[in-house]
């Protein structure tokens, strides 16, 4: 949410707005057009992934993103009037769908401007109807920058692309909108299959991933902006109904990292609202609350990143409205600092500051930000504990919006008073590089604020496999071999890693970082007892599904609650022939004291081999009046005492 009137407009819930259908993007390469960097940039090695809750670059070192939001091409029409009235569009800016004030400055001197303000990253707006659009921009729309002149938005959003990457900075792509519009209201945008499928939404994300693939400086994917409940409906994280957002973020990444580019890091915002803003019924904004229970397994491992937003006007009950839609809840500008902090924590830091769960990542804060004109003491207050808190905490963030005007083209005061950077008519700059600003001393101390750099060290990483729904494959190995449980739900870990836990109901696994797979040969499906080998019953009246010898479970499938198969890999290295323990988890708990991964199946029973342990096989019973789900685990030493 970026504004007071877009949040009244967000608390109407009165109102329906519907997006064009969707048609297949262009196939049109970029146009080449290369810009030389006005001053020095930070050095960084793409591509970049994640180590526990770190971004790294390609030597391993912390690359934290200090980003800002470059707006425009999302769409800054309101949604009511003459679109090609100024009046209508967003702080009285008509951005033309593209990124905003390349009719006031020259790429260089904007890609000069972000650097002074100590940015090395930049999340890029787009819409879907964007990709599509192929009458040119006006001229007037890019005058600072002829030599986009006659260009579609897409084509200019290719050259601001280029100008930025060649620049140095890195580039996160942020599909922010469906309609080529204003958000974040009732307006069509609610969520990323409004007016399509989520096939089709994916589909625009591959092709889009695939226009920048041989661009390594393009590194991130930010899949959705702010997902909220429409006039009707309530996105949801888990069900696996169409307005489940776990599972569409899960599909298009995969289908990103597959189809299109593995080197990209998968940015998953939480929900941002649900509920009817009415006091006495349900309402709030879960955020990144859900990921405790249910996080993402991507098919490619250490590209994953958390994002969520913070305003002060919105709260976590609080939908930021005035008037109708207002409730009683306090907004994060009435919470105290220790209040603010906690929520800050509940709502997102928590995935970045708990390591060693399946949910471990880092959570980047894609969005907040505050008026030049803001006068009040609370929103003050709050902006300052906000940027302090970030500073505190080592984390990402990304300031919106980055540029705006300062004038209307008539040269009369007007435009977007949040801007860092604004510019009148004739490209004179004012904002955060200005000491008459206010937030200019929070802004300087989050930019400039010390925190992790240099090497960070690989950590083994743990990973939640689910099954609630459908198949959780996360192996790309495993996936070229196709079907090996037709009729099942399987799931399996990722490649270089080895299952560690599962629970007794729920179909949920754990699995942990393990450099144990050969290079050669397939996984072997395991349907009955061949590999257990005579006087080693290990789980005496359950049927046991165990690996071969010189072999590790890396899935499992179900059909229903019944344990279908175990699926085993084949080790690069001789494993013990020790007998191993047996570890039941169908009447209570199973799991290590100190277990790594964290409780990856809420309120299940569970069972988890040790860190020095591999699971070889699982066990379960068909006997009447008992459950036919993953009751025992053999879990063998992994090296010889």
């Amino acid at each position: 949410m970026k504004s007071l009137v877009r949040a009244a407009v967000a608390a109407a819930l009165l109102l329906l707005a519907g997006a064009p259908s969707a048609s297949a993007a262009p196939s049109t390469a970029p146009a080449a057009v290369s810009y030389a960097p006005a001053a020095a940039a930070e050095s960084w090695t793409p591509p970049l992934s994640t180590r526990g809750r770190w971004i790294v670059d390609a030597n391993g070192n912390r690359f934290r993103l200090r980003s800002g939001n470059w707006d425009g091409a999302q769409g800054s029409w309101t949604g009511s009037g003459d679109r090609n009235d100024p009046a209508t569009h967003h702080a009285g800016q008509d951005s033309h769908g593209i990124p905003l004030g390349l009719d006031r400055v020259a790429l260089p001197t904007l890609l000069a401007d972000f650097r002074a303000l100590g940015l090395n990253s930049i999340r890029l707006p787009f819409s879907n109807e964007m990709l599509r659009s192929t009458v040119p921009v006006p001229d007037a729309a890019v005058a600072a920058n002829p030599e986009l002149r006659g260009r579609s938005p897409l084509q200019v959003y290719d050259a601001v692309v280029a100008a930025l990457t060649d620049g140095g900075f890195a580039v996160i792509l942020n599909n922010h909108t469906v309609t080529t519009r204003w958000c974040c209201g009732l307006d069509g945008n609610e969520r990323w299959n409004s007016g399509r499928s989520t096939a089709q939404w994916a589909d625009d994300w591959v092709f889009l991933a695939r226009r920048y693939r041989g661009n390594p400086r393009v590194v991130g994917a930010d899949l959705y902006n702010e997902v909220r409940r429409d006039t009707f409906d309530d996105p949801n994280w888990g069900l696996g109904d169409g307005h489940d957002w776990q599972a569409a973020a899960q599909e298009a990444a995969d289908r990103i990292l597959t189809e299109a580019n593995p080197d990209l890091l998968i940015v998953v915002e939480g929900i941002n609202w649900t509920g009817i803003p009415a006091d006495g019924l349900p309402h709030g904004r879960p955020v990144l609350t859900p990921v405790r229970a249910l996080s993402h397994t991507l098919v490619v491992s250490h590209k994953l990143v958390y994002s969520a937003h913070f305003y002060g006007y919105t709260g976590p009950r609080h939908s930021g409205a005035t008037g109708i839609g207002e409730t009683h809840d306090p907004r994060y500008q009435d919470l105290t600092r220790a209040e603010l902090e906690q929520v800050l924590y509940d709502q997102a830091l928590f995935v970045a500051a708990e390591p060693g769960t399946h949910f471990t990542a880092p959570v980047w804060i894609s969005e907040f930000g505050i008026g030049a004109d803001e006068g009040a003491a609370r929103p003050r207050a709050w902006f300052e504990n906000l940027t302090a808190q970030l500073a505190a905490a080592d984390a990402d963030f990304a300031y919106w919006p980055l540029v705006g005007w300062s004038a209307t083209a008539q040269g009369a005061p007007g435009g977007d008073t949040w801007a860092l950077l604004r510019y009148d008519a004739a490209g004179r700059r004012s904002g955060v590089l200005d000491a008459a600003d206010w937030r200019t001393p929070q802004w300087t101390g989050l930019a400039a604020a010390a925190g992790r750099t240099g090497p960070v060290p690989a950590t083994p990483s743990s990973y939640q496999l689910s099954t609630d729904h459908r198949d959780h494959n996360a192996s790309l190995l495993t996936r070229a071999g196709g079907d090996w449980d037709s009729g099942a739900r399987k799931a399996v870990c990722p490649d270089g890693a080895r299952l560690a836990g599962l629970s007794h109901t729920g179909g949920r696994g754990l699995c942990t970082d393990a450099d144990l797979r050969a290079a050669a040969g397939g996984p072997t499906v395991v349907r009955d007892e061949a590999y257990v080998p005579p006087g080693g019953d290990w789980a005496t009246g359950y049927t046991k599904l165990q690996c071969p010898q010189g072999a590790f479970l890396i899935g499992y499938s179900l059909r229903g609650e019944r344990v279908s198969a175990a699926l085993c890999a084949p080790a690069r290295t001789a494993l013990p022939a020790a007998a191993g323990r047996t570890v039941w988890f169908d009447r209570g708990d199973g799991r290590p004291q100190g277990a790594t991964g964290g409780d990856f199946a809420y309120g299940h029973y569970k069972g988890q081999c040790t860190a020095g342990e591999y699971a070889a096989g699982i066990a379960f019973t068909t006997r009447f009046a008992t459950r036919p789900s993953p009751a025992a685990l053999l879990c063998r030493p992994l090296r010889a005492d």
